[in-house]
């Protein structure tokens, strides 16, 4: 095939028509791995050949035999490769080299087997591994919205989207398991309660590899200590205000010490994972650096040609499986290898069929790529479309071979868009982010401005400071279910919240500190009724304890709340002192209720017996009978409350039997009046008893007035005869009056007799 034919073939060759090599083996397609996800899994059914190289047929390789053996003088072969590599390092391109964690601040185990390589590493570092020129490298500069290191946050540097997956690349190459990192769900942690972040950080640590959590548990961490320690700032204002020393405050709980012991795992085991993990990249970095360095001693082996390519292909397979190595040697370690394939290719110098056949199939290759690349600028998940992209870029770093010079540029251009715009449409998500976030600040600056409302207004009661609280309560959990602000904003934000949120507490708590002033005070004052309670509650004066005890209960009632660690137990103190004299009162009155329905019965006795009793109708034999049945009555005690009315019966029986006999009126009324104040004052109704000398000392006074109008009325009669029967009529009703005031009087003396 002359060269022309050659070249014309080569720029008919189609950019998006998918199809594989006919060299290529059976085996090769089986370990093909499938475009999609980092977990291999088919999503369209592209494959990819994970072979850089195209296995040759028979013919093919006795062409390679021959072409090699056309070159026999090794040092023009050593010149022509070193020729080489000078053009090839001349095009290097330098990239950004990523930061690595400390964890991951692996260097080289055996210094003596890198510093062959050094010099090396340092003129490749960040060369592109398709041998881009400078000229292909530019025309895929271009600027790019700012991105973010984390998926899940606002972008706040500007990078290269070329540069933010090869650093992506670089970094998730350090773990094969990387791309399970990225398949963990990112909860709303913001808006969770401390219980449900200690229950969410402990999932992670049981379910999840611990190298693949890192972004979620210090995201937990930095909220569980956000509300914890807002929580702590509260219990510190509370121990102050109750007259505590900030030197003595001490504040956890059950909770916060379950949170820090998780946590303590989690720090342990990837301590643990990552100083095994740098051991082992060290140790495949030892590797691939001893691969690379046999790989440029194949120009100096002085052997048959077909013997140092098969040690090529061993060279190749020991590559693939050597394992991940530092993200900071990715780049310069996979460039100075693929510069030193490139060499060796040279030093073959393959014939022109074979190498396009190399070259085609590398093309096609990379087209399904670049189709694949540019199916994911419809895919709707973002983030999706960035963590395949990012396997992507590994692929054609790590498992594509060259293609031919002419379509290096047009190739490299397409995929170049393809993340361009994937990158800017990640972008365009961050930014509607962003608009979420601001409207989620307007929602909670709302809130704050709610909280300090609350904040700003005095209380007087319990019960509207209870009634606050629970409000207060309910706007911060509306605060944190508002979700995320911008992230320039979010200090802000928080610091406003919590010096709302404190001020109120400390109005809160200066209101409850006054509580207790009087709240001691008040204890004070129930002591004393609890010393009155037991200092009365043995007395065996019931009449005079009773209305003590019943009083000191009406005065508890109105003293107010006491401290609640004292409230109990001086309750029990005044409750058991009355009810140990109410208890001994209701048993007095079960006993005297038994004598009093005795002397009921008794009484109904005397009064039937007085009915049958025959009077003569002389004062000498009736008088002793009628006074001998009133001295009776009065020696059998008092009766029951519902049943006084036989005390009516008895004296409307003396009535009848003295209004038979010619007694002195005023004798017989004192008669009815001693036995009517004997029953007043057994009854113990002191009520009825200062009514009676209310009545009394009224009629008296009633009486000594009438008597002097009376008195003053005879002036009129000065100069009338004594005879005169109007004059003796105002006579008569003047003795009268004076003696029915003889009777007041003698029955006030009675009644002042029994106090």
């Amino acid at each position: 095939m002359s060269q022309q034919e050659n070249d014309n073939e080569k720029k008919d060759l189609p950019k998006k028509e998918i199809f594989h090599s006919e060299n290529s083996s059976e085996e090769n397609k089986k370990d093909q791995p499938r475009v999609g996800d980092a977990n291999g899994e088919k999503t369209d059914g592209n494959a990819f050949s994970r072979s850089t190289e195209v296995e040759p047929t028979k013919e093919k390789e006795d062409q390679l035999e021959n072409a090699m053996l056309e070159e026999t003088d090794s040092s023009a072969l050593r010149a022509k490769s070193e020729a080489k590599e000078k053009e090839y390092s001349n095009g290097l391109k330098t990239n950004e080299e990523t930061e690595m964690p400390d964890e991951l601040n692996a260097e080289p185990e055996n210094e003596t087997e890198s510093k062959p390589l050094e010099k090396e590493l340092s003129e490749n570092s960040g060369k592109e591994e398709n041998s881009v020129s400078e000229e292909e490298t530019k025309s895929t500069a271009s600027s790019s919205p700012d991105e973010n290191e984390e998926e899940d946050t606002t972008p706040v540097s500007k990078k290269n989207a070329h540069t933010e997956f090869e650093d992506s690349v670089a970094e998730d190459s350090e773990d094969e398991t990387s791309h399970e990192r990225h398949g963990i769900e990112k909860k709303d942690y913001h808006s969770m309660s401390k219980e449900e972040l200690v229950s969410e950080l402990e999932k992670l640590l049981s379910k999840e590899k611990i190298q693949t959590i890192k972004e979620h548990v210090e995201e937990i961490k930095n909220e569980f200590n956000a509300k914890f320690d807002e929580e702590l700032e509260e219990k510190k204002e509370d121990f102050l205000a109750e007259g505590g020393n900030v030197i003595d405050f001490h504040y956890s709980t059950p909770l916060k010490k379950q949170f820090n012991s998780l946590y303590f795992d989690y720090k342990e085991k990837r301590n643990n994972y990552y100083q095994q993990l740098k051991q082992d990249l060290n140790k495949n970095l030892s590797k691939r650096l001893e691969i690379i360095e046999e790989l440029k001693g194949l120009l100096d082996v002085e052997e048959n040609i077909n013997t140092t390519y098969k040690h090529f292909k061993e060279l190749q397979d020991r590559w693939r499986t050597a394992g991940p190595i530092p993200r900071d040697k990715y780049n310069t370690v996979w460039n100075t290898y693929h510069h030193h394939v490139e060499n060796f290719y040279d030093f073959l110098h393959l014939n022109r069929e074979f190498r396009d056949m190399d070259f085609k199939h590398n093309l096609e290759q990379k087209l399904k790529v670049i189709d694949r690349a540019e199916e994911l600028t419809q895919e709707k998940d973002t983030s999706r479309a960035f963590r395949e992209l990012q396997m992507l870029h590994k692929m054609w770093k790590e498992e594509l071979g060259p293609v031919a010079k002419e379509f290096r540029e047009d190739i490299w251009t397409r995929f170049s868009e393809a993340t361009k715009k994937i990158h800017d449409l990640r972008q365009a998500y961050y930014d509607q982010l962003d608009q979420e976030f601001e409207k989620n600040l307007e929602v909670k600056e709302e809130i704050i401005s709610k909280i300090q409302v609350l904040a700003e207004t005095q209380f007087t009661s319990h019960n509207q400071w209870q009634q606050r609280i629970k409000e207060l309560e309910a706007f911060r959990d509306q605060f944190f279910k508002a979700g995320k602000v911008p992230r320039e904003k979010n200090e802000q934000t928080w610091s406003a919240f919590k010096q709302s949120v404190r001020q109120f507490n400390r109005n809160k708590n200066s209101y409850y500190k006054g509580l207790k002033k009087e709240q001691y005070e008040n204890l004070e004052k129930k002591r004393e009724l609890i010393r009155i309670a037991e200092e009365n509650k043995d007395n065996e004066d019931f009449k005079a304890t009773t209305p003590i005890m019943k009083q000191i209960q009406l005065d508890w009632k109105k003293v107010g709340h006491v401290p609640r660690k004292d409230s109990d137990k001086v309750w029990k103190q005044f409750k058991s002192a009355c009810n140990h004299y109410f208890d001994r009162l209701h048993k007095s009155t079960t006993e005297e209720n038994t004598e009093e329905q005795q002397a009921f019965d008794k009484k109904k006795e005397i009064l039937d017996n007085l009915k049958t009793v025959e009077f003569t109708g002389e004062k000498k034999t009736d008088l002793p009978k009628i006074k001998a049945a009133i001295e009776e009555w009065k020696q059998v005690g008092k009766v029951p409350y519902n049943k006084r009315f036989i005390e009516g019966k008895f004296n409307k029986l003396l009535d009848q039997l003295f209004s038979k006999l010619d007694v002195d009126n005023n004798k017989v009324e004192m008669m009815k009046y001693e036995n009517k104040l004997h029953a007043l004052n057994e009854a113990d109704d002191d009520k009825k008893l200062r009514n009676e000398h209310y009545f009394l000392t009224k009629k008296i006074e009633e009486t000594v007035a009438e008597i002097r109008q009376l008195e003053n009325n005879l002036q009129f009669f000065a100069n009338v005869d004594d005879d005169n029967p109007l004059v003796q009529d105002v006579h008569k009703n003047i003795q009268d009056h004076k003696d029915q005031l003889e009777v007041w009087k003698e029955k006030l003396q009675k009644i002042k007799s029994l106090y």
